[in-house]
């Protein structure tokens, strides 16, 4: 049997990293596995600018005898999965145009 490991990024330590050939299939394509993409508007040092796209959902974080209000951003280029919980008064600073 043969048995294969990868060097994997960190960013990928989650994988399991070793798996053996008896068990790989052929691949039968498949439209649904295609992803969508738009072009990245780099800047001059390669670097791009993400901007929040839509408000997905809020909520209040309770600390101690403080709540804090908080919101799920989607961002630009990133999928829903990937919103990240930011807090209200930042945002609202920052990109008014989203209330």
């Amino acid at each position: 049997m043969a048995v294969y490991k990868l060097a994997l990024p960190p960013s990928l330590s989650s994988v399991h990293d070793v798996f053996h050939v008896s068990i790989l299939r052929k691949y039968r394509p498949d439209p649904s596995h295609i992803l969508q993409w738009e072009p990245l508007q780099l800047e001059s040092d390669m670097n791009f600018i993400e901007s929040p796209v839509q408000i997905l959902d809020r909520r209040i974080k309770q600390l101690r005898n403080k709540g804090v209000p908080l919101v799920k951003v989607l961002w630009q280029y990133h999928e829903s999965e990937e919103a990240t919980w930011e807090r209200e008064d930042d945002m609202k600073a920052m990109y008014p145009h989203l209330f």
